[in-house]
């Protein structure tokens, strides 16, 4: 099965149909791995333009089969050609018989180096392709008249590639039985049984054992004799102890596998015995002279560091100064005019209602506090700058945090740290990481220092051992913030790492925690390159972070992108019962961070100079990143802040003053043009709380030649609700979704019928629709769906209240009939669509990290009267607002406006397009949001392929 050129392995629906597409001729096929069942396949064959798709499932004695419907005897293979071949026969059930496969693409091995990080296991990627065997082709392709034992045992390898943690060499042991098995074999079958070829083969794969063994020995030994007792003058010289060997039979082992056997023997030795030598040195010690032990007690951890009294200059109506005082502690701004001694007001924080920021004055914020019963004020202050506006409001943010009578938070805020260590020792301090200060849109000195309550360190090319990193880490912290920061979870792969820490009164709040692992260096086998991933419930808000090295080389942008969806499709994280969902889609929030090596499309001197000017924005305009975003092939409505840091890579290792960009290789010189390799994006559910509050690098760790990249973020999270009253105890009936219609156009060549499933926390099981009511395909490729209210199911939650439905999402997947898999997934926010009138909702539909469409509809969900009670959110203290007139010194408190329902971000639909179902008629200000300046603005003639099904159809 693996040779054949018709089995594509795992590529997705939409690219299986694409090359259908290509190929034009009815009975054309081809099998892909089933989406929907694992172990299974899908046989997708076209036939007048369409596209049907057909699940081959196994049985439970491994017999496949074509799936038919009920009452229809189903025919069983042993083998997935066997089947293809029965089917390429007429009348067998297919709407045509499988004419013309469409023939897997050959990709020439890809070496995934520049060089740029050889000293992070790339021995083994090299050794890999030096035995003569392409990367694929010692994990897939047969060699010719190999004995049915090789072809065994080279499953049984494969097999354990992707499981065993010491896969990493396992490109010794394929070169093995590929090319070498036979001549062993044909050794032991005349007599010979010493397997000289396996023991080449051992010699090879464990010569960096002998160079780190011996290092390790060296050690070792030295520090025996360390504890060894003097020697008197009088004592004859000591023979130098060796460890037991036991009595073998002259060996037959290569003379170097029998001396690591021997070296490994002293290491085991030494270890056994080191720990009794230094005990009884040590009671030698004590006992001669005469010193007493004193009981060591258990030091209490450090008390939290107490926030300081912060002080801001600001600036009160056209001219006045005045100093605003935060008291964290105490709970109290008090305004003290220049030149005054004493404070003109002091406002407790149980009488400060409302924080509005000005988005057309970025230093400017206006204070909403209770003067008196029944009156309420408002003041406007103008900070020196938006840095120390921001460091005001997220002290009184802090503020009210502390002093709330919650029993749970509302808000936390996270820490996101990425760092490419170059396979060298950290400096001994990371502070300036850790409090996020450097370069960039930098944290306050008034607030560098308040701790975060959850902090996610990715590293890449990291040389340290797991444990000593996870200790650095915890121990800089506990310098930095007086805290003894809990460890959640550390996923490794080689060289790349992510360690989850957080708050010690966190730690119960942390439940589900699943870690996660993919590679995709050399044929996706080796970990050179790869991904790491942490998920986590955090409360009752679903937490996901994907640490990632991307291939690197200027010219690779399309491996990166690759590599990008190897990791969407294969990383195992978070809820099971959303495995069929795309990743994107699976968690209130998810950070994606690490090396992902985009580079620069520009000449080096030409970036040098606009790095030396900090023209910015003309180097982003050339970020491949950026690019490859517009063009929705990566990271799709994920979000990034905005970039005012010089590139991150390639700089000289010891100072931050020159980029390195030559490389000198033996194939000769090559060129690394400085780049924003190292990146930070998030995508988080709609009307969900998310701010990023910084985005910069550092300009003082100079150990590597990338520099340490951070973002903080301040996210809403919600709690296990408890309702007031018990679920059933009203008379009136519990809460209700109820729909009025569906539609849905998905990019496909198919016409299958299609249901919709419906997935949420908030339901006891997933529900599914029934079928399609309506369908047409009058643009070619895409095919529009609907359903009526008669054919949708009204879903009942658990909880009928309406301050935990407002924090509920629905996750939404298309499914065909025929192949029950995913033509698109999407989520739906709750919070807008709870009242009386159903309301219009509009969505883009995803899979595997590809947009597939989009969908439409009305709904509403219904709540009782009684459970219609809620609570302002402590994030929702804080609100924006456009400066428009100057208001009265002692004016009312404005209502805060409504907030939007942002449906298209704006750097995905320009904003001179027309609206994508015709009919709908949005704001401007909606549909023309701004957006980061990281990211360039769209082509003008660039049109994505979901926007012009709607603008083809009426």
């Amino acid at each position: 099965m693996a040779a054949a050129s018709w089995y594509h392995r795992d590529i997705s629906r939409v690219v299986a149909e694409e090359l259908l597409a290509k190929a034009g001729r009815d009975g054309c096929f081809l099998v892909r791995d089933s989406e929907s069942v694992s172990g299974a396949y899908a046989l997708c064959l076209l036939f007048q333009r369409h596209v049907h798709t057909y699940r081959i499932l196994p049985d439970d004695e491994g017999l496949l089969s074509v799936q038919t419907i009920q009452g229809i005897q189903a025919k069983c293979f042993r083998t997935l050609p066997d089947l293809i071949g029965a089917y390429q026969q007429p009348n067998n059930g297919l709407v045509t018989p499988l004419l013309y496969p469409v023939h897997r693409a050959r990709q020439a091995a890809d070496e995934d180096s520049d060089g740029e990080d050889g000293r992070g296991g790339g021995h083994v990627a090299s050794t890999v392709l030096s035995g003569g065997a392409g990367a694929g082709t010692w994990l897939s392709a047969p060699v010719a008249g190999r004995t049915h034992i090789s072809q065994q045992l080279h499953q049984r390898l494969q097999e354990q590639v992707h499981s065993s943690p010491a896969s990493d060499f396992m490109g010794f042991m394929a070169e093995y039985l590929n090319h070498h098995l036979q001549l062993d074999l044909e050794a032991l079958r005349h007599g010979h049984p010493q397997l000289r070829h396996l023991s080449t083969a051992l010699v090879t794969a464990c010569r960096a054992l002998h160079r780190r063994i011996d290092f390790t020995l060296a050690g070792l030994e030295t520090l025996a004799r360390v504890f060894d007792p003097p020697a008197s003058p009088r004592s004859p010289a000591r023979e130098q102890v060796s460890p037991p060997r036991a009595a073998t039979a002259p060996s037959c082992l290569d003379p170097d596998l029998e001396l690591l056997l021997n070296k490994i023997s002293t290491v085991n030795h030494l270890l056994s015995s080191l720990e009794k030598k230094v005990l009884k040195s040590l009671q030698e010690t004590v006992s001669r002279h005469n010193l007493a032990l004193p009981s060591v007690a258990a030091a209490p951890p450090p008390a939290a560091k107490p926030l300081a009294v912060q002080s801001f200059e600001v600036k009160v109506g056209k001219s006045q100064r005045a100093a605003l005082t935060v008291d964290v502690e105490s709970g109290t701004v008090a305004i003290t005019k220049r030149g005054s001694g004493s404070p003109e007001e002091t406002i407790p924080q149980d009488k400060i209602l409302q924080l509005i920021k000005y988005q057309s004055e970025q230093s400017k914020v206006r204070l909403v506090y209770d003067r008196e019963p029944q009156r309420s004020l408002s003041r406007d202050f103008v900070f020196p700058n938006a840095r120390k506006r921001e460091a005001f409001c997220q002290l009184l943010q802090l503020m009210k945090i502390q002093h709330s009578n919650l029993d749970e938070p509302d808000l936390i805020s996270v820490y996101v740290g990425t760092w490419n260590m170059g396979s060298t020792p950290p400096p001994r301090s990371l502070a300036s990481w850790l409090t996020s200060r450097g370069l960039g849109r930098t944290q306050d000195e008034t607030t560098a220092c308040i701790p975060h309550d959850i902090y996610v360190i990715g590293t890449q090319e990291n040389s340290l051992g797991d444990r000593e990193w996870v200790e650095f880490l915890r121990a800089s912290l506990k310098t930095l913030m007086a805290i003894d920061y809990r460890v959640v979870a550390l996923q490794c792969l080689w060289s790349i790492k992510i360690v989850v820490l957080v708050k010690p009164e966190h730690e119960r709040r942390i439940s589900h925690v699943h870690t996660s692992s993919v590679k995709t260096g050399i044929a996706n086998t080796l970990g050179n390159k790869g991904a790491v991933g942490v998920s986590f419930l955090f409360n009752g808000t679903s937490f996901g972070f994907v640490n990632c090295h991307l291939a690197s080389g200027s010219e690779k942008t399309h491996r990166r992108n690759q590599n990008y969806s190897d990791i969407l499709r294969s990383l195992v994280l978070g809820d099971k019962r959303l495995s069929a969902f795309d990743l994107t889609l699976r968690f209130t929030h998810l950070f994606w961070f690490g090396d992902l090596n985009y580079r620069l499309d520009m000449d080096v001197q030409d970036i040098l100079a606009h790095i030396t000017k900090k023209e910015f924005e003309a180097l982003l305009a050339v970020d491949q990143l950026n690019l490859e975003r517009e063009k929705n092939k990566v990271f799709l409505r994920f979000s990034e802040g905005d970039i005012s840091f010089p590139p991150t890579y390639r700089y000289e290792r010891g100072s931050r003053d020159s980029y390195m960009w030559q490389k000198f290789k033996p194939t000769g010189m090559r060129i690394n043009v400085p780049s924003w390799c190292d990146r930070i994006l998030w995508k988080s559910h709609p009307e969900t709380h998310v701010v990023c509050n910084s985005y910069g690098c550092t300009d003082d760790i100079v150990t590597s030649d990338h520099s340490p990249v951070f973002a903080t973020f301040e996210v809403g999270v919600t709690s296990q609700f408890v309702p007031k009253k018990a679920p059933g105890s009203s008379p009136e009936p519990l809460a209700c979704i109820e729909w009025e219609s569906i539609e849905v156009i998905v990019k496909t060549a198919s016409r299958s019928k299609c249901y919709i499933e419906f997935h949420s926390y908030c339901l006891e099981e997933a529900q599914r629709s029934g079928e399609n009511t309506s369908q047409s395909c009058d643009v070619p490729g895409f095919l529009k769906l609907g359903w009526s209210a008669k054919h949708l199911p009204v879903l009942n939650p658990i909880l009928p209240d309406l301050e935990y439905l407002g924090d509920q999402h629905l996750l939404l997947s298309i499914k065909g009939v025929e192949s029950c898999e995913s033509y698109g997934e999407c989520c739906i926010a709750m919070r807008s669509m709870i009242g009386s009138m159903a309301q219009q909702f509009e969505t883009f539909l995803f899979h595997r990290g590809e947009e597939t469409g989009s969908m439409r509809g009305w709904m509403k969900v219904r709540v009782p009267k009684d459970r219609r009670s809620t609570r302002e959110r402590l994030y929702e203290w804080i609100s924006f607002e456009e400066e428009d007139a100057e208001p009265a010194a002692d004016a009312p408190t404005c209502p805060k406006p409504p907030p939007q329902r942002l449906r298209y971000p704006s750097w995905a639909q320009p904003c001179h397009e027309p609206q994508p179902w015709g009919d709908a008629d949005p704001s401007p200000a909606v549909l023309c949001r701004s957006r980061p300046r990281s990211l360039p603005e769209p082509a003008a003639g660039y049109t994505n392929p979901a926007y012009f099904i709607f603008e083809g159809v009426p």
